[in-house]
């Protein structure tokens, strides 16, 4: 592996700069994330509290065990990612690969499980709007409840592409030299990314799966 520092721009004036204008855009992106899993949580509390009965009930239909299984897969890639971090600080690019590589498998065992989860629903008729056929369940609130869900996951979903794509980016970076211990922003960046998407499902996992 190439230990070649990448050269800051210059109109940055410095690499501290560089670094710490990275880490500030980021912020302000994430931020605009938060804003708009925000608008979809407000939504659902709404709604929750007029079809309080049939959220329940819509909720028990949902496969709570793997729900519990790819929370658990997430909560562990971040700390995978995390130590990518801690690794590339001391220069060992390897095992900052390594975990990376870990986080990533993870991240695929998690959409794995909501694929199987999506599948099912579409077999019993648990799906959103005009194509709702859960007999269980009246339309009124029982459609309302699933448009939720697969608005809530699958916007979660889209995202943890995005964040594999990024970790997938990082591993090539990492392993091509590009990053090391004097530059490595793009590795502390990108793994804020992939916390944030974490926690949004610590959020959605109570709001859908343990609604009581």
């Amino acid at each position: 592996m190439s230990t070649e520092t990448p050269p800051w721009e210059e109109h940055f004036g410095s690499r501290e700069n560089q670094s710490k204008a990275a880490q500030l855009g980021m912020w302000i992106f994430l931020g605009s994330e938060v804003l708009l899993f925000t608008n979809l949580f407000v939504g659902y509390g709404v709604y929750r509290y007029y079809y309080p009965d049939i959220f329940i009930e819509a909720s028990k239909h949902l496969a709570t065990g793997w729900a519990t299984v790819q929370t658990l897969l997430l909560v562990t890639s971040s700390l995978f990612v995390a130590l990518a971090v801690h690794y590339i600080r001391q220069g060992r690019q390897f095992l900052t690969a390594l975990v990376l590589l870990v986080a990533m498998g993870m991240g695929v065992g998690f959409l794995g499980i909501k694929g199987w989860e999506y599948w099912k629903h579409w077999t019993e008729g648990a799906l959103p709007g005009v194509y709702y056929r859960l007999e269980e369940l009246p339309v009124k609130g029982g459609s309302l409840f699933f448009t939720l869900y697969f608005m809530l996951t699958g916007l979660h979903a889209v995202h943890m592409l995005v964040a594999l794509g990024i970790l997938g980016w990082l591993v090539w970076g990492t392993v091509s030299g590009k990053y090391t211990a004097e530059y490595h922003i793009p590795v502390e960046v990108g793994g804020l990314y992939w916390h944030l998407v974490d926690v949004f499902w610590l959020f959605i996992y109570p709001l859908l799966y343990l609604v009581e």
